[in-house]
C-alpha cells in the first residue's frame, strides 16, 4: 500500500470562551498528532468524548484551521493552500457527519443536497446531473425516485445512506467518517458499515474513521489510532491492539465490549474521576490521574511518554510491557 495523507505534529487550540476570560489558557483540543493513512485502508481514531478526534478529522482536511504542524494529501501540503487550490482539492477530501439530520439542509430536496457538489465543480451539466444523482442514491441502497423528497421524510439510516452519496457524488480518495454510525439503532449501524466497506472495496476509497465504539472499530478499521487528552496513546494494526492492548487507556476502553462468549472472563476497568481539563492537563503522563496500572510511580507524574514499539502495536506508557490484560486481571 502507497500512503495517502501524512498527517505530521498536528495541533489545534481553541482559545477559552466566555466573559473576562481572556487570560485564560487555550483548549488544547489536539496536541501533536500524528499518523498517516494508505490508499485504500481504513485507520480508526477512537477513545471517549472530548479527547479531540473530530478536532483531528476536521481539521485535516482544513474545515478548521490549524494551530500547527503539517497535512500531506497526494502530495499536496493541504494548509499552505490557497482558497481556490483548496477547493479542488476538495473534490478528494469529503466528510460524513455524526448527525445525518443537521448536516442535511431540510430545505434542500435530497437530489439538489446531491447534486450540489457536482455543479460546484462542474462534473456534469444538464440532464447528466439528475442521473448521476439517480446512480449515487441506487450505489448507497435507496431508491433514486427519493431525489424529490426532502430530509425530514426519512430515518436516521436512510438520512446516513444520503450523507454517504453526497460525499461520494465529487468522486473522493479520502472520505472522514466522524462517528457515522453512533446515533443509530444497531441493526442499522451494521448496515451502515457494510455499506461503507463495499465501497471501499469497489471505489478504492481510504476512510479516516472516528468512533468511540471498539466493536464497530473491529468491523471496519485496518489500524486504530487511541487518543486521550489530544494524544495518541497507542497505535497499531487492529487485532494486535485490541486483543493485547499495551496502554492500560486502551485496556480500559476494551474491557468495557460486551464479551459474547459468557464463558470467558475479563474485568471490568471504570476509570476514576472525569477527563482532566484540555486547557490545563496534568503534567507527565496525560492519563496519571486516572491510570489504574500497578506500576504506577512517581515517573509516570513527571515524565511524558513517548510513543513507542511494544510487541505489535505503539504504546505510550512507561510500563506497557507490564501492562495487564482484562483477562488476567479477572482471574487475579
Amino acid at each position: 500500500m502507497t500512503s495517502l495523507l501524512q498527517v505530521q505534529d498536528l495541533v489545534k487550540y481553541y482559545a477559552s470562551s466566555g466573559l473576562f476570560r481572556g487570560g485564560d489558557p487555550p483548549v488544547r483540543a489536539v496536541d501533536g498528532v500524528s499518523f498517516e493513512v494508505m490508499r485504500g485502508e481504513t485507520l480508526a481514531l477512537v477513545g471517549e468524548s472530548g479527547c479531540g478526534k473530530s478536532s483531528v478529522g476536521r481539521t485535516v482536511i482544513r474545515l478548521q484551521e490549524p494551530t500547527s504542524g503539517r497535512v500531506v494529501f497526494e502530495d499536496n501540503d493541504v494548509f499552505a493552500l490557497d482558497r481556490k487550490s483548496l477547493r479542488r482539492l476538495r473534490r478528494r477530501m469529503q466528510i460524513i457527519f455524526q448527525d445525518p439530520y443537521s448536516s442535511l439542509n431540510p430545505r434542500m430536496t435530497v437530489g439538489a443536497a446531491i447534486a450540489e457538489g457536482i455543479e460546484i465543480h462542474r462534473l456534469a451539466v444538464g440532464a447528466e446531473i439528475g442521473r448521476r444523482v439517480g446512480a449515487l442514491l441506487e450505489e448507497v441502497g435507496l431508491d433514486p425516485g427519493y431525489a424529490r423528497r426532502y430530509p425530514h421524510e426519512f430515518s436516521g439510516g436512510q438520512r446516513q445512506r444520503i450523507g454517504i452519496a453526497r460525499a461520494l457524488a465529487v468522486e473522493p480518495s479520502f472520505i472522514v467518517c466522524d462517528e457515522p454510525v453512533s446515533a443509530l439503532d444497531v441493526s442499522v449501524q451494521a448496515q451502515v458499515l457494510n455499506l461503507l466497506a463495499d465501497l471501499q472495496r469497489d471505489r478504492g476509497l481510504a476512510y479516516l474513521f472516528i468512533a468511540h465504539d471498539l466493536a464497530v472499530v473491529r468491523q471496519i478499521a485496518r489500524r486504530v489510532a487511541v487518543m486521550y487528552l489530544g494524544r495518541i496513546v497507542e497505535s497499531g494494526p487492529t487485532e494486535p491492539l485490541l486483543s493485547n492492548p499495551r496502554h492500560p487507556y486502551t485496556v480500559a476502553l476494551r474491557s468495557a465490549v460486551p464479551e459474547p462468549d459468557p464463558g470467558r472472563k475479563h474485568a471490568r476497568i471504570v476509570l476514576s474521576g472525569d477527563l482532566p481539563s484540555p486547557s490545563k492537563p496534568p503534567p507527565g503522563c496525560p492519563f496519571h490521574t486516572r491510570c489504574w496500572h500497578p506500576a504506577r510511580d512517581e515517573r509516570c507524574r513527571i515524565e511524558v511518554p513517548l510513543l513507542r514499539p511494544v510487541e505489535e502495536t505503539f504504546a505510550a506508557c512507561h510500563y506497557a510491557e507490564l501492562t495487564p490484560a482484562a483477562e488476567a486481571l479477572a482471574e487475579a
